[in-house]
């Protein structure tokens, strides 16, 4: 009815406009909590202001903290800090930007914190990097170290699997889990419809009477996919070649990110979980690319053209020349493109600007600062991030092998 609609707009003004009220008000509590907190007013006894300010106002520690936290990033903030006191800005979306803001991208997450809902905010914050390269390399080193899969025998003789992957290497098993649990049940749900009660998934010597009727859970799904993984790679071998376009890795990295490790901007899978820049650019190295472009508010105004970066003939001379993964000491089968000057400072896609790397020395030469150059004879040269050479030394063994050594 016309008189109920008026009636909600106007509660729905209201609500507004106290909402507002409240994050100015807001706003003035963190300016006297930073006061209280510059000033040592809480040291009367408590070993922290959050753990004064919890005694003092019935907040639990983790509330306490986070206000004392925010308040302190205001005090360098002061285009946000007006933004809360003319409620403009909810306190959730200024909790989440003073995560990352600093003076320098205050502006540009201002006018993402005016166009997005608090989710977008929380988004946008969980990919943006600090800028802080060496931090980002602890960070990324860390999850690196901290990569593991376990495989053990249960007492009834199931296999359990529990495993820790970084996160682009997890968006990797995810989307291939995907691919083969869709290929699987598409396939049975093909063969059941061609033969009637016949079902691939039966095992021989059983009648479809004899299996439940219940289809498989998600659970068992994504285990019956682990298992047509592991047989296909066993089946079909393990190399390296095009990814499938419906199952693809995405990466959102701003260009100058790419360019500028030290560039502020955001690096995050798709599902928001940030990598480190080196990580976007290793994975860049060797992917199709789709450049957008933004306004202020971050809403997509162009899309280019999909570019594959290595094309397929390329891609092919590519491993014919090298044979492998060009590290020293190295010669692994399985490799990856990799752009000797990255495509992001102009870098061509050529082969003379192209060298084959394994997973681990790709990584090596981003994330943990590993350099390459391609001598005028044509021959690469690697070097340590002390600058020394990695050399590779031949020792006479049984089988007159070559070893790895990084030797000065």
């Amino acid at each position: 009815m016309p008189g109920c609609a008026a009636e909600m707009d106007r509660l729905g003004d209201e609500i507004a406009e106290l909402s507002a009220h409240l994050d100015a008000a807001t706003a003035r509590l963190l300016d006297l909590i930073r006061d209280v907190d510059a000033g040592g007013g809480w040291g009367n006894g408590f070993r922290s202001c959050a753990a004064w300010l919890s005694w003092r106002v019935g907040l639990d520690p983790g509330t306490a903290r986070e206000r004392v936290r925010v308040a302190r990033a205001l005090g360098a903030l002061p285009r946000l800090a007006e933004a809360l006191a003319r409620g403009e800005l909810s306190y959730a979306k200024v909790r989440a930007l003073t995560r990352v803001a600093t003076p320098d991208t205050e502006e540009r997450l201002l006018a993402v914190g005016r166009a997005g809902t608090a989710e977008h905010v929380e988004r946008i914050v969980r990919g943006w990097r600090r800028v802080d390269k060496k931090a980002e390399a602890m960070e990324s080193a860390k999850r690196h170290a901290g990569r593991a899969l376990h495989l053990y025998q249960d007492e009834d003789g199931m296999v359990v699997i529990r495993a820790r992957l970084e996160p682009e290497v997890g968006a990797v098993v995810r989307q291939a889990l995907d691919a083969a649990r869709e290929a699987l049940y598409q396939r049975a749900r093909g063969s059941d419809a061609g033969a009637g009660m016949i079902n691939k998934n039966v095992p021989a010597g059983t009648s479809p009477a004899d299996v439940s009727a219940e289809p498989p859970t998600m659970a068992q799904q994504q285990a019956d996919a682990l298992g047509l993984l592991a047989e296909s790679a066993l089946h079909h071998g393990i190399e390296s070649g095009a990814p499938g376009e419906r199952y693809q890795v995405v990466v959102h990295v701003d260009a100058p990110v790419l360019a500028d490790p030290d560039a502020p901007g955001q690096s995050v899978l798709d599902d928001g979980v940030h990598v480190s820049a080196e990580t976007s650019r290793r994975l860049a190295c060797d992917a199709t690319r789709v450049v957008m472009r933004h306004d202020p508010d971050g809403q997509v105004t162009e899309v280019g053209a999909r570019t594959r970066t290595i094309p397929p003939a390329l891609r092919r001379a590519l491993h014919y020349r090298d044979r492998g993964c060009r590290f020293p000491g190295c010669g692994l089968r399985l490799g990856q493109g990799h752009h000797i000057r990255h495509w992001a400072h102009g870098g061509p896609t050529t082969l003379s600007n192209l060298a084959m790397l394994c997973h681990r020395h790709h990584r090596a030469v981003h994330e943990d600062g590993y350099q390459v150059e391609r001598q005028p004879d044509s021959e690469l040269r690697f070097r340590r991030p002390d600058g020394r050479r990695a050399r590779a030394w031949r020792q006479r063994t049984n089988g007159d092998a070559w070893l790895a050594r990084r030797a000065a």
